[in-house]
């Protein structure tokens, strides 16, 4: 292609011929099942053609409107008619001229046919000399400045040139009936004219179904290796005795959930185990994930260890800090702080002690994997919130152990729950445990929609839930990505709230607070010396005041459900139930309208986690980048979860066989290109 043409391309991101080939249709017209206008009859049809004219017509004397558009081919014309539409929305949507395919059901007035509330589908002009003939006809999404022809025309010269490797073995597509590398590409940009469109549009066309398993048999691939080589690293056996295990459990104030309890045993099994754990920790919001980790460092610390533990924001770190000083108070284990924001002077000092392995558990952010920390014996690193890190930061941590000794455990942790069955296949190289229990006495926080103009109810409840001697926030998004705005709407709610509440103590909290103070008015907060917190997104995570019992989500159709379910389990962790406000002007249209409903159905995190995988898709749900997965093309991990099980079965059977490839070149070298350098992290998942 010329410059100009690969300018084009580039605004979709495709560079190299490989993105050509990938850059597949989006949807696929089945020219077989069109019908002329001229030829319509009563029933279930298709047609093409440009809209000739479209506007608000009146009858019944006035008292009634349509909106009806004039379609007309090269054989007549048809009338398009709604009875029930938005005059805004419709307005604008049609012009003289544009290219429609019309699907829906014919009817006859006064002789003549119709189409009542039909599909309508906008069509690219060059398309419509191509419906002339018969086939199917792939869709591709638009480039500006490019038609439909000449994307295909370019992807057809492409073909033609490029040379093409099979990177799956030959034995194994003839096992698994897997159509060559070639045809199945070839197959999805020119489909045969008997292919079924249906199977094309649902990705399960044999072309798909090649290249979705292709992608899965990779990523199971890489994890395989991932797991085998962890596997074969040395490792510290730490000596666990049960006797011992009891005792540290009776030093608790309180007893642990048959949940918590099982998830220990399987973490120190693994500790005892010569190789290195790499294990992820899943559980709901406030279900007692710190607890268990906190038990599996005092295993590593009595075994003369150091244990990392690090956190994603320096509120959670200081508030671990603080959880630890106190659960670990009979074990006298000395535990040190490790922040961006302390001064340089703090953290040499801090360093210094983490170096001389005078700090046993030491707790931080970021700064734990900055430059100049080094510890003395790093046996244990805790991750929270494993999501907000990138695989490298976690690597990182794991290598400030004493050099050249062994391996460190890795414990990872996440309060976003995963549907299991998804967990143990995308995280397949970390062994997976899993708290699916509360501990007793948490009240289930009930949740409601209020919308904004009922702000005389929302500051009603508001009253009556201080005046009871509670605390509670008020919480806004960060709007579009930018704080500013998110700070104003905070500020101006902060000061509207101090004026219809005055006899109440009402402060105001947002990212651009300076350490000291932030923790001035946090520290306030749990000693009940502020009544309402009014703030941005900063206590998604792990703030723990028990007498908090309101939560309140302004503009709450801008989050996800995960952050939604995150911030309704700062509330409700005492004894008393909690309540959770959403206020939204959402429509029943949108999908905020779904998030809000799941919101006040359930507290259960399992079954807003597989209602989060429906709405957002899995690539959005898993974060494939921060979970170091290669990126899916084509692939859908929820829709195609069939494959993907078929896929790790295949790939993990070849790892056991051929743990080095050596019998398969052309896979190894597409299997490094496909990971780039994450193999190399083959222990930190």
């Amino acid at each position: 292609m010329g410059p100009r043409i690969a300018e084009l391309f580039l605004q979709k991101g495709i560079q190299t011929a490989e993105d050509l080939l990938y850059f597949f249709p989006y949807k696929y017209l089945d020219r077989s099942r069109l019908e002329s206008i001229r030829n319509l009859k009563v029933g279930q049809a298709s047609v093409v053609g440009r809209v000739l004219s479209s506007g608000l017509l009146f009858f019944g004397r006035g008292k009634r409107r349509l909106f009806e558009v004039l379609l007309g081919d090269e054989t007549g014309a048809v009338s398009l008619k709604w009875f029930h539409f938005y005059p805004q929305q419709m307005k604008g949507r049609f012009q003289k001229g544009q290219a429609l395919l019309v699907s829906g059901e014919v009817t006859l007035y006064r002789g003549e046919p119709q189409f009542v509330h039909p599909q309508v589908e906008l069509l690219e002009a060059d398309l419509l000399d191509e419906v002339a003939a018969p086939g199917i006809i792939p869709t591709y999404s638009q480039i500006s400045g490019l038609g439909q022809k000449t994307v295909r025309k370019v992807i057809r010269n492409c073909f033609e040139r490029a040379s093409f490797s099979d990177p799956l073995p030959e034995e194994l597509r003839t096992r698994r009936r897997l159509v060559p590398k070639k045809e199945a590409l070839y197959g999805i940009h020119f489909p045969a004219p008997d292919s079924s469109v249906e199977e094309l549009n649902n990705g399960r066309s044999a072309g798909h179904y090649r290249e979705i398993f292709e992608e899965f048999f990779l990523m199971e691939l890489g994890l395989a290796l991932k797991r085998r080589q962890a596997r074969g690293e040395p490792g510290i056996p730490f000596t666990i005795e049960e006797t011992r295990r009891v005792d540290w459990q009776g030093q608790l104030p309180f007893d642990l959930t048959k949940a918590q309890r099982q998830a220990l045993n399987e973490i120190y099994s693994d500790m005892g185990r010569g190789a290195p754990m790499n294990r992820l920790l899943q559980g709901d919001v406030g279900s007692g994930k710190t607890i268990v980790s906190l038990l599996a460092a005092v295993a590593a610390i009595e075994n003369g260890y150091q244990v990392a533990l690090m956190a994603p924001t320096e509120i959670l770190a200081e508030q671990h800090c603080r959880t630890a000083q106190k659960i670990l108070a009979p074990f006298k284990i000395p535990v040190g702080l490790l922040l961006g924001s302390q001064t340089a002077l703090e953290k040499e000092r801090n360093r210094s002690r983490i170096r001389r392995g005078l700090f046993s558990l030491v707790i931080g952010t970021h700064a734990l994997i900055s430059d100049g920390v080094q510890f003395a014996k790093l046996g244990l690193v805790i991750i929270d919130e494993q999501h907000r890190f990138g695989v490298l930061q976690r690597m990182a941590l794991r290598q400030k152990g004493e050099e050249g000794s062994l391996v460190p455990d890795v414990l990872v942790m996440t309060a976003t729950p995963i549907p299991r069955t998804l967990a143990m296949t995308v995280y397949g190289d970390l062994d997976l445990s899993i708290i699916d229990e509360m501990p007793p006495g948490r009240q289930p926080t009930r949740t409601q929609v209020i919308e904004s103009r009922n702000r005389g109810m929302l500051y009603g409840i508001i009253r009556e839930v201080l005046e009871r001697k509670e605390q509670g926030y008020v919480v806004y998004p960060l709007i579009e990505e930018s704080e500013k705005l998110a700070l104003k709407d905070a500020t101006q709610m902060c000061e509207e709230l101090k004026k219809i509440l005055p006899e109440h103590r009402i402060a105001l909290l947002h990212g651009r607070i300076v350490a000291d103070e932030k923790e001035t008015i946090f520290r306030k907060f749990r000693a009940g010396e502020v009544d309402l917190l009014v703030s941005t997104t900063v206590i998604e995570v792990g703030v723990d005041v028990p007498n908090a019992t309101l939560m309140v989500i302004e503009h709450a159709d801008r989050f996800g459900l995960s952050q939604l379910h995150q911030l309704r389990g700062r509330i409700g962790r005492g004894a008393k139930a909690g309540s959770c406000l959403l206020v939204s002007d959402y429509r029943k249209t949108e999908n905020a309208y779904r998030r809000l409903e799941v919101m006040c159905a359930t507290n259960d995190g399992f079954r807003i986690a597989e209602e989060d995988l429906k709405i957002r898709g899995a690539g959005d749900f898993l974060g494939t980048r921060q979970s170091g997965l290669p990126d899916l093309r084509v692939a859908n991990l929820l829709r195609d979860y069939p494959i993907l099980k078929v896929a790790r079965e295949e790939a993990f059977q070849l790892i056991d066989n051929d743990p080095g490839l050596l019998s398969h070149s052309v896979l190894k070298q597409e299997l490094l290109r496909r990971w780039k350098e994450r193999l190399a992290l083959s222990d930190v998942g």
